[in-house]
């Protein structure tokens, strides 16, 4: 039996750590053990057993607390794709372990507080007047401290989520204390069952039933009784409580022995899971081929990315549906991954009605239980389906034979955060490693794909027509320039678009407006010192919210009152300028007083059943009209829906990113794409104030082929990716004066360093220069991957020599975003 074991644990270091394994304890590789980590107790996976004691003292090594997984987790294939995506994104093994195994509800984290006899001197000391205590202290601080100090001298240990709770304090306020030795904290943390359980009454078998034991029973106990016979014996206590009875009932029917309370695992049931018109298997020619294709590529049991390029409306869903039908028969196993948690439920339906309970979700908008169980339904072989969003691509489904991304050129598929991967990317290299088939699909996919079906490392299959030949909308371009010019001020909604609307509406035909901005207003503005107002933890102007009201920002969600007067000369002439969908709904309200008016943004949307009880209220005709950000746009197939109307979308073309041509053609014609889909033609309007620009002009003409060719040529002689691969190296932190001396550093490292093939821009100010408290500044570095890579390994190692701390610094390989 080994006598040590590596571990990789969920820190920004990036090496694994050894421990000693006991006598009594079996790790497996793959698996999960509870190990010391500082003062902390931290849950790690397993990479390596051996004899090999670290080159430590042997009172530092530390032993393994407990194993808590009998047989791996992870099966050798994803171990794999861990270290591919590790090492690829440049991030600690352990980060990349945590988003594999969505698991956090198995262990609990937390700490426990005592008073020390420090605290106990300072509690005393406290209630002294004019002691130094007190005179070092705000008045807030010295309520807060004092109330803690004095919740702690009346109790032992107490858990740090019942001391917040009591006495209302921070986690700030509890660091302080710590760090004056005034209280001391434990780890404190636990394994715990995740499975999600609900109690449920029984009918005792052995209770007399009916109405011979009524008269002994009064009349509370007796509805308890008869609603446990009609429901077959067994109910949810839930249930119970809701009528009209006491809560202790219940349990005075345990105690008389006639009913027991038990623990039964909670059922997941996918949300509003809605049949299917069989007519979507009903396939045509291209289809036919699409789903061909992909089929040969199941069974000949090798790696294959196909890209579906198929205009919007033209059956992709279909193709995956009937290609993941085929693997299900077959034995095998499939992944569908969708951009937006708002997508999943949709998805989750059409898949649930073919493959009912095969199918599994997995998803941010889980609670921590039900991703638990979700993801061990998978690991036990339970479901062979599995849909959800980026972190899908790591199930750990048995089989895979086929691997779908959905919208594969949407940025969501981009993770923000360590590890930075893209999910599109890791769901080509897991197919790699699992000898599947991968299919990428898109109405407009992404220039990176695209380039790759192009040159052959990619297979191209198009459809080219909507389902039963239905035409593509019309587009007009509306020039919001002659308007301006026409209407004497800025205008909202051109003449055209107010004209096709109400017209639409008379027909009793719904529409969809596009307004890719939140809130109502974008800037307040003092019109005296043409000052606006700035969120004071980034270096944006604030949103202004109408309906709240409030001032938002929309980065760091910090929030405050609408000013009175301008913060910077007391002038009460404070204007709001710019327009949010929030505007554009009351707008409509104004312009069509009896029209049924839905908005569909992230004020709006915000728990994960939200999207889709909008989308049915749209499906059912209870909208007339949709406005809304970007989440109107996104795979929504509505029949009645002939008009689409594009307010504000363009704005990001002026944004300093390379990729604002490609996101505003793509934006474009995916909500393009959600007019007539049904059997009335649709119609799209689009107001710009850039009616020139190549994006604006292939967007009208549906041309995805065109805008490519021409978007593609500015890339090449640019050297931008996908001729290229590109990173984006971030400092960051909170004294600016720190945050100039690393980038100094790192600039003359640069300089004075033979970078091979590698080209490296900046340093400059980051585009969004302050971003949650943080200062940012940013190199772009750019240059054949290998070399690239290369370079950036050899930056990380100048950095730790400049004591540049890790988490200070961002290296986002492949970035999708410059801001």
């Amino acid at each position: 039996m080994p006598t040590f074991c590596d571990v990789a644990l969920p820190v920004p270091i990036e090496q694994v750590f050894t421990y000693r394994i006991a006598e009594n304890q079996s790790p497996v590789i793959g698996g999960r053990v509870l190990v010391p980590f500082g003062p902390r107790k931290m849950v790690g996976v397993v990479t390596a057993l051996h004899d090999n004691a670290p080159n430590l003292p042997a009172k530092s090594i530390k032993n393994v607390l407990t194993v808590m997984d009998a047989s791996p987790l992870l099966d050798e294939t994803l171990r794999k794709l861990a270290l591919w995506t590790a090492e690829y994104y440049l991030a600690p093994l352990g980060e990349v372990f945590r988003s594999m195994l969505p698991l956090s509800a198995e262990f609990k984290q937390s700490w426990a507080y005592r008073i020390t006899e420090a605290g106990h001197n300072a509690l005393f000391e406290s209630a002294g007047i004019g002691s130094s205590l007190r005179s070092r202290l705000t008045p807030e601080e010295q309520d807060k401290e004092y109330e803690v100090l004095d919740y702690l001298a009346n109790s032992d240990a107490v858990r740090e989520s019942t001391l917040r709770s009591s006495t209302g304090t921070s986690l700030n306020i509890l660091t302080s204390l710590v760090r004056k030795k005034w209280i001391s904290r434990a780890d404190d943390s636990e394994i715990r069952d995740a499975a999600r359980t609900m109690r449920v009454a029984v009918l005792d078998n052995a209770a007399p039933s009916g109405s011979g034991d009524a008269p002994r029973l009064n009349h509370n106990q007796q509805t308890v009784m008869l609603a446990l016979t009609a429901s077959g014996g067994r109910m949810p206590v839930d249930e119970l409580n809701k009528l009209a009875i006491p809560r202790s009932t219940p349990q005075t029917l345990v105690k008389r022995g006639l009913i027991r309370i038990e623990d039964e695992a909670r059922a997941f049931h996918l949300v509003n899971a809605r049949k299917l018109p069989q007519a979507v298997f009903e396939l045509n020619v291209e289809q036919k081929c699409a789903v061909d294709h992909t089929l040969r590529a199941v069974a000949d049991k090798q790696f294959s990315v196909t890209l579906l390029h198929g205009v919007t409306g033209s059956g992709k869903t279909a193709c995956y549906l009937s290609a993941m039908r085929r693997v299900l028969e077959d034995g095998g196993s499939a992944i569908m991954l969708v951009p937006e948690i708002g997508l999943t439920p949709a998805a989750a339906a059409h898949l649930h009605a073919v493959f009912g309970e095969e199918v599994a979700l997995l998803h941010s908008g889980l609670s921590d239980k039900e991703r638990a169980e979700q993801w061990r339904r998978i690991h036990r072989g339970e479901a062979h389906i599995v849909v959800g969003t980026r972190s899908a691509v790591f199930a750990p489904v048995r089989g895979l034979a086929l691997i779908v991304v959905d919208e594969e050129q949407d940025g969501s598929y981009k993770q923000e955060e360590t590890p930075r991967y893209n999910a599109r990317d890791l769901a080509v290299m897991r197919g790699k490693l699992s000898r599947a088939a991968v299919v990428l699909g898109s109405a407009t996919p992404s220039l990176e794909s695209f380039h790759n079906a192009s040159n052959g490392k990619y297979k191209l299959i198009n459809l080219t027509e909507r389902v039963e030949q239905r035409g593509l909308p019309e587009v007009e371009v509306v020039d919001m320039r002659e308007e301006f010019l026409s209407a004497g001020s800025e205008v909202l909604f051109s003449r055209a678009l107010l004209e096709e609307t109400g017209t639409r509406l008379a027909r009793g035909e719904q529409a969809i407006l596009l307004m890719n901005r939140r809130g109502y207003s974008s800037v307040v503005l003092c019109r005296a010192c043409g000052e606006t107002v700035q969120c004071r933890n980034c270096a944006l102007a604030m949103t202004h919210h109408k309906g709240s009201p409030r001032l938002e920002c929309h980065f760091c969600g910090y929030r405050c009152r609408v000013p009175e007067e301008c913060p910077k000369c007391q002038s009460d002439h404070i204007f709001f300028l710019g327009s949010g969908s929030e505007k554009v709904e009351d707008r409509l309200h104004a312009a069509f007083p009896t029209a049924r008016i839905g908005r569909m943004d992230r004020d709006t949307i915000r728990g994960r059943h939200d999207f889709e009880r909008m989308l049915d209220r749209l499906n059912s005709g209870e909208i007339d009209l949709l406005v809304g950000t970007q989440m109107v746009a996104k795979g929504h197939d509505i029949h009645g829906v002939t008009l689409v109307g594009v307010v504000g979308a363009d704005h990001a073309l002026s944004f300093p990113d390379f990729r604002s041509a490609e996101r505003t053609f793509q934006l474009l014609t995916q909500v393009a794409g959600r007019a007539g889909r049904g059997t009335t033609p649709g119609r799209v309007i689009l107001q710009t104030w850039h009616p020139d620009h190549y994006a604006i002009q292939f967007a009208k003409q549906h041309d995805f082929t065109g805008f490519a060719q021409k978007e593609l040529q500015f890339r090449r002689w640019m050297n931008y990716p996908p001729f290229t691969s590109l990173a984006n190296v971030l400092l960051r932190g909170e004294k600016l004066e720190l945050v100039l001396r690393w980038v100094g550093k790192l600039e003359q490292w640069v300089k004075h360093t033979t970078l091979d093939g590698v080209r490296s821009l900046g340093p400059a100010s980051a585009p969004l220069s302050k971003l949650k408290n943080d200062y940012r500044y940013h190199f772009v570095m750019r240059g054949p991957r290998t070399k690239l890579h290369v370079a950036l390994r050899a930056m990380l190692l100048a950095a730790e020599k400049y004591e540049i701390p890790r988490t200070n610094m961002i290296v986002d390989m492949d970035a999708q975003s410059l801001l």
